[in-house]
């Protein structure tokens, strides 16, 4: 049998209804994409980390990092999905249609663990973004670095609070993350993270250019570059999470169904951040393709020597040297550079 033309064959719920419905399952496509997306960097970091393990301590835990994210990130793509099986296949004729179905069993544990991956992710790539801006911040003694994280540290507590009760006040029966009280967890949950993902931007972008701007008279503009190039970086993961989140915000408070679908690219977003951020520290300064950008920091040390048997020491010296520690100074490069400009010199004498 044929449609009849003029006939409606579609849902009895209202438009609002049919929305969200609409942008759920977009949402859990715009999850799918994302998911392929993360893999690929995931592979990329995990190979060259692997590589690296034996080398630092901290190259193991970023590893383990990795592998608890993905795990997590898989969790959840995989709850997606079956959420969206089971509502709309399995109890398509529920009464009220399968959104109402969703709403009314928010306690099952499929639901429940919706929530909680969902909420792990963003705290765990929360806790990276703090990790880094520590890192940087050292290179200013430990009291400047721990006193700069202090802020974003409370943010955190705080919002890994309102996170726990968010997921908690979502996922009890008759209740639901559109309910009054688990919206204005949401709310303020989703408020603290991107506030603190934007603080934590700012002040690792402010510490690259203020290395930038004190050196850049003394390295070379290849190495100057290095930091503006690293700050870039930082600046862009920061802003693709920062868009969606702010729409997902948005949109989420105003209660609009479009929320599903910024929901999806956030969370995808930020793991791609993430990645990213990952990426770039694992390759240590291999920030181009430029050879000098592509040296370390000890590679630097070695350059005015790069003559005779001191050119085959450079060559020895590439992105292998994966620098994950947190003291460092340029004064000391720039120090160590003007003491053998000096021996040359008196040497000449």
């Amino acid at each position: 049998m044929s449609p009849q033309p003029g006939v409606y064959y579609g849902p009895d719920e209202d438009e609002y209804t049919k929305n969200l419905e609409r942008f759920f399952v977009a949402g859990d496509f715009v999850c799918g994409v994302g998911y392929g997306i993360m893999l690929v960097l995931w592979t990329s970091c995990v190979r060259y980390l692997w590589n690296q393990r034996r080398r630092s301590p901290k190259t193991t835990l970023l590893l383990i990092y990795l592998c608890l994210l993905f795990v997590v990130e898989t969790i959840f793509c995989i709850v997606q999905a079956r959420t969206v099986q089971v509502i709309y296949i399995e109890n398509r004729n529920y009464p009220g249609g399968p959104w109402q179905y969703f709403l009314d069993t928010q306690y099952l544990a499929i639901n429940v663990m919706f929530y909680a991956t969902l909420f792990i992710i963003t705290f765990l790539c929360d806790l990276l973004v703090l990790w880094r801006c520590w890192v940087v911040w050292t290179a200013s003694g430990p009291a400047i670095a721990y006193s700069v994280i202090a802020l974003p540290s409370v943010m955190l507590l705080a919002s890994f609070v309102m996170g726990t009760l968010w997921t908690l006040q979502s996922s009890q029966p008759n209740l639901s993350m559109y309910s009054a009280e688990p919206l204005a967890f949401g709310t303020a949950y989703y408020t603290l993270s991107l506030g603190l993902n934007i603080i934590l931007t700012i002040l690792i972008t402010l510490r690259l250019m203020i290395y930038r701007r004190t050196h850049l008279v003394h390295l070379p503009p290849q190495h100057a570059r290095q930091y503006l190039s690293l700050a870039t970086v930082i600046v862009e993961s920061a802003a693709l999470y920062s868009a969606f989140a702010i729409a997902f915000l948005v949109s989420y408070a105003m209660n609009q169904p479009i929320n599903q679908i910024w929901l999806g690219f956030a969370q995808a977003a930020q793991q791609i951040s993430t990645y990213l951020i990952i990426h770039r520290v694992a390759m240590g300064t291999a920030w181009t393709s430029n050879a000098m950008e592509s040296q370390t920091l000890t590679s630097f040390n070695a350059a005015p020597r790069a003559q005779g048997t001191g050119e085959r020491d450079l060559k020895r010296t590439g992105p292998s040297n994966v620098q994950f520690t947190s003291q460092f100074s340029v004064s000391e490069i720039v120090a160590e550079s003007k003491s053998d400009s000096e021996e040359e010199i008196a040497s000449a004498v």
